[in-house]
């Protein structure tokens, strides 16, 4: 499932985050690529020892921690710490599939995450760069994707993607990956689809009894189906 959330970040937060940036000293994004990524990858990265990933990364997670689209629709159980990229003109990263599984070494993580699914979150505005979609190779053929600043994109780990070059301006965005108590992309889908469903029919027929069922549904299937 690939799932644009809106306004994960305000405008007032993006300022702040683009001025920290801004300010921040970047590195090689090649360091934490693997083997054949990184033959792929063109692109510059905050270290992820930086007090300023830090910083900006637990504010991404707090926004996500009370955005209502995102949990129904990744259900996260662990969540590698966002990272931060910038490419600048002529600036790219080829196909790939990211790692299956992360350890968060740099910060005394002692958890892997098994990347169930990974995101983008979009820093700068489509009207200050040109090219640098990304684009995803998604069940239902191939997405482009450049969304406002403070927009994100959620899709399977398992998908071939890759960052069109940079042809004017600086592309920069936080990008990060998520193990989810759903591990099948198919049944994470239906659930979130059944869940949307049933908000959908507590606004508009809030007294009805087959809300109880449904939820009951989405409540055995989640059980049956979790990984905790």
């Amino acid at each position: 499932m690939l799932l644009p959330i809106p306004d994960v970040l305000d405008a007032d937060q993006i300022a702040r985050f683009r001025a920290a940036l801004d300010a921040a000293d970047w590195a090689d994004g090649r360091v934490t690529a693997g083997h054949q990524s990184a033959k792929a990858k063109d692109n510059a990265q905050l270290p992820e020892t930086s007090p300023v990933a830090r910083e900006l990364g637990a504010l991404i997670l707090d926004a996500l921690s009370r955005n209502s689209t995102f949990f129904s629709a990744a259900l996260p159980r662990r969540i590698y710490p966002p990272l931060f990229n910038r490419y600048g003109n002529g600036q790219s990263f080829g196909f790939h599939v990211d790692n299956a599984v992360r350890y968060d070494r740099s910060r005394g993580g002692a958890e892997p995450v098994r990347t169930d699914l990974s995101a983008t979150l979009f820093l700068s505005s489509p009207d200050e760069y040109d090219g640098g979609e990304l684009e995803i190779e998604d069940t239902y053929g191939t997405q482009r994707v450049k969304l406002p600043a403070g927009h994100m994109v959620l899709y399977p780990g398992t998908s071939l993607h890759r960052v069109l070059p940079v042809t004017r301006g600086t592309r920069v965005a936080s990008f990060f990956w998520m193990q989810s108590m759903i591990r099948d992309d198919g049944h994470r889908r239906l659930l979130f689809e059944l869940d949307v469903s049933i908000r959908r029919l507590t606004l508009d027929v809030a007294d009805h009894p087959a809300l109880v069922q449904l939820t009951g549904v989405y409540h055995n299937l989640l059980r049956q189906w979790a990984e905790v």
